[in-house]
């Protein structure tokens, strides 16, 4: 039925220069050409293939003629082939015991031939951390293909020679946060890649420079959103926050001083204003800075936008 309507649709289009409806689809060239006079009537044509119908997951899988789509989270993007490690052929058999050896030398030379140099094993090693590290920190796949590419080009530029793969793999993320607008502090990321805060900071500064990353600076509303979830407070508090911070960025107090702090600090205030208060030490440990931080902060927003908050 399908098909028939294809020929219909083929069968109405005509030729612009000679009024021809004998058309060859030429899949080599991708293009429309009328067989009467030889004019490309259309470029860059799509082969749809032939049509099939799957009813459920099983037959889909049989069915489809593609695989996976490529990847950068994959040091080969996902274009090579593995040899399953189950002894079964295409249709399920158990593979016979005699050429089983021969399996198996297959499958371990082609673990060889995936990674050929030292790049490729770098950048196996490399994005392993980089994907186990994005899991730990429930981050979205986007994130994870930008960080991913931020690396390759680090180590295309040979950036990570004499830096360690877990320090550039962090700070590649960190970057690939920025980038997203999915800010992560480095307090997070530091405790999470078990590597101190300097050093990460020290290599994404210098990852940034020389790739050249244009990446603005994070602000407190980025944040709010997420330490409102950790803390279970209702969306009255986060607009509330919100509005805080907006108007101490009117009143200029927002400048000079860390996003985190500021947020935390607008959501401690938020938080008792709205009846749903949260201890200084809670705030502060979902934001990652110190109880000092928010109090001197809280008072500076509270005097300035005349805040009373009756502690």
């Amino acid at each position: 039925m399908i098909k028939k309507e294809k020929q219909k649709i083929e069968e109405t289009i005509h030729c612009p220069e000679c009024g021809g409806t004998h058309l060859d689809r030429d899949y080599s060239r991708a293009e429309l050409v009328c067989q009467s006079c030889g004019l490309v009537i259309d470029a860059e044509i799509i082969d749809q293939g032939p049509e099939w119908r799957a009813f459920d997951s099983e037959q889909r899988d049989k069915r489809s003629r593609t695989g996976a789509p490529m990847t950068y989270t994959l040091h080969d993007k996902g274009l090579s082939t593995i040899i399953d490690w189950k002894n079964r052929d295409s249709y399920g058999r158990s593979i016979p015991t005699r050429t089983r050896a021969q399996l198996y030398r297959l499958r371990k030379w082609q673990r060889r031939v995936r990674i050929s140099d030292a790049t490729e094993r770098n950048l196996a090693i490399a994005l392993q951390g980089l994907d186990r590290l994005s899991s730990t920190l429930s981050l979205p796949r986007a994130v994870r293909e930008t960080a991913a590419m931020i690396y390759r080009k680090a180590a295309l530029k040979k950036l990570v020679r004499g830096r360690s793969i877990e320090g550039v793999t962090a700070a590649s993320l960190y970057a690939a946060c920025r980038q997203c607008n999915v800010p992560r502090t480095l307090d997070e990321i530091s405790s999470t890649a078990r590597i101190s805060r300097k050093e990460i900071g020290r290599t994404y500064r210098y990852i940034s420079r020389e790739l050249e990353l244009k990446l603005m600076p994070t602000s407190p509303q980025d944040y709010i959103s997420r330490f409102c979830s950790v803390l279970k407070l209702s969306s009255d508090v986060k607009t509330k926050t919100l509005e805080i911070l907006r108007e101490a960025s009117n009143q200029e107090l927002t400048s000079g001083r860390g996003p985190t702090g500021l947020a935390a600090a607008s959501l401690y205030i938020a938080s008792v204003l709205c009846g749903e208060r949260r201890t200084q030490r809670e705030v502060a440990d979902v934001a990652g800075v110190t109880e000092v931080t928010i109090r001197n902060r809280y008072k500076e927003i509270s005097e300035k936008l005349n805040i009373d908050l009756l502690l």
